[in-house]
């Protein structure tokens, strides 16, 4: 993958590896097996991965070590108490920054050749080293409760299991690093560039950090570029400059709101990071034309007064969703939504005004359903036709008005029946009869039942009609074959 002998050099305190219990593996010993088996998977060679294993600390530092830093790629650096108390450590640090300045630099376009993994909570304000402090870091323990916990196999399965996704997600991040610095080694001439857009993933409160990795490892997959790629500034001043800066580059910005309130920059307000990220945001989209999406899950309580204090505000207050589609589903509706966003921005076509002749079908539909909803939109766009969603993100007044529009201006209209339930159902199709009683005419229409399954729906998928779907045992391209091919040779093939 590049012109460097190894992929990565482990960076760690001997006395963190030194195992709970006699005949166990030590913790870096474990970690460093797992990410080699990853990280090979994810580059699809044999990755390289060294680390000293039989230096102890009265050794001297040795020309041994020195030697690996020129042909080492990324330096992997396992941060604890002692790490940081360690004069070893700190040189491995320094040595690793003066071989990489003659190696392409310490970052190659926005990627880190050093990656933090915080194995050990650090005490609050504690100072770090400087290659390290502004790099986002991926932490193996956990702060729910009185006390933080590490990640570590040896406790059972479930720690097991969140150990392998951390590393998981570690390889994503150092895979597309490594693919950044061969880039660059191909061309130093050229300026690396991502190759997708980028997507600015706001940072979030300690609840909603395993929610932000997997979007931001959902995204690289897809070749997406996640900003913030460094600690954001925890000064307001400083912050409201570096986020201004990155949602200028950013085409979509995604907010993860739950109890906790997370870090609190220094500055006037006193507000939260999440809520200045809300605030910066929502201004640029005034400006511009930032699309944002805010999740919040059902039920979030903020665990403390100002934390609930701002999820009363988002809900209630316009100016903060500007700009924003406020979800409240699941991750997978979450997932399906940025998605649909970016294919969105992508095709501007897709979202913008209709060509003259071109169809039009609006789904009438739950915002918890936009997820699942998505192989449905791409089936019908298939078919040369246009779809439109309900819009659900403002007051009471202007949704319902933008939604009678959206009914207005479409061709034929498709109920999709999944989160809403019975009530829902006869809402919507009582409004649609009051449209038609007022001189609006009759559209086609359809309905698709989806999960979750009730008793309404198995009396509807009992009957059969000819308009109704039955998708209740899974959304496929199949399943939908025939709903497609209804619609469009009722509104196209005329």
């Amino acid at each position: 993958m590049s012109n460097f002998e190894l992929h990565a050099f482990i960076s760690y305190a001997h006395l963190d590896n030194e195992p709970l219990e006699a005949g166990q593996k030590g913790w870096v010993s474990r970690f460093h097996a797992t990410l080699q088996t990853r990280l090979s998977q994810r580059l699809g060679e044999r990755a390289k991965i060294w680390r000293d294993e039989k230096l102890d600390g009265d050794d001297v530092f040795s020309a041994e070590i020195v030697d690996q830093f020129s042909r080492t790629a990324l330096l992997v650096s396992i941060l604890t108490p002692r790490y940081l108390r360690s004069e070893w450590c700190t040189r491995e640090l320094n040595e690793f920054a003066a071989a990489a300045a003659r190696t392409g630099g310490v970052t190659i376009g926005n990627k880190s050749r050093v990656i933090k993994v915080v194995k050990t909570p650090l005490e609050p304000g504690v100072s770090l080293p400087p290659l390290v402090e502004r790099t986002l870091g991926y932490k193996f323990y956990v702060d729910e409760g009185d006390e933080p916990e590490e990640i570590d196999p040896a406790f059972g399965e479930r720690a097991r299991e969140e150990f392998l996704r951390r590393i998981s997600q570690l390889a994503v991040e150092m895979a597309a690093n490594l693919r950044a610095l061969a880039i660059a080694e191909q061309s130093e001439s050229e300026t690396v560039r991502p190759t997708g857009p980028a997507v600015f993933i706001a940072e979030c409160g300690r609840d909603m950090q395993p929610t932000r990795e997997q979007l931001a490892t959902d995204l690289r997959v897809h070749g997406y570029e996640v900003l913030p790629a460094q600690q954001l500034p925890l000064t307001e001043d400083a912050l409201q400059r570096e986020v201004a800066a990155q949602l200028e580059r950013a085409v979509l910005a995604i907010h993860l709101v739950g109890a906790s309130v997370g870090p609190i920059p220094d500055g006037p307000s006193g507000r939260s990071l999440v809520a200045l990220q809300n605030d910066i945001a929502a201004a640029r989209s005034r400006e511009g034309q930032l699309k944002r999406i805010i999740w919040l899950p059902d039920g979030t309580k903020g665990e403390r007064p100002d934390q609930q204090k701002f999820i009363d505000a988002l809900l209630q207050d316009a100016s903060l969703q500007q700009g924003a589609d406020l979800l409240r589903g699941d991750i997978e509706a979450l997932k399906g939504a940025m998605h649909l966003a970016l294919r969105q921005k992508a095709s501007p076509a897709a979202s913008g005004p209709t060509p003259a002749g071109q169809p039009v079908v609006h789904l009438l539909m739950t915002e918890p359903d936009r997820g699942a909803a998505v192989p449905l939109v791409k089936a019908l766009r298939a078919g040369n036709l246009k779809v439109t969603i309900p819009v659900f993100a403002g007051d009471a007044a202007e949704l319902r008005e933008a939604n009678l529009q959206l009914v207005s201006a479409s061709s034929a209209l498709v109920l999709f029946y999944g989160a809403g339930d019975e009530a829902w159902k006869l809402h919507q199709l009582n409004d649609l009869r009051k449209q038609e009683a007022t001189g609006a005419g009759a559209r086609p229409r359809w309905t698709v039942l989806a999960q979750p399954a009730t008793l309404d729906k198995e009396m509807l998928q009992a009957l059969g009609e000819e308009n109704v779907f039955d998708l209740l045992a899974g959304i496929s391209d199949v399943a939908l074959e025939p709903l497609a091919s209804a619609v469009y040779a009722k509104v196209v093939a005329p």
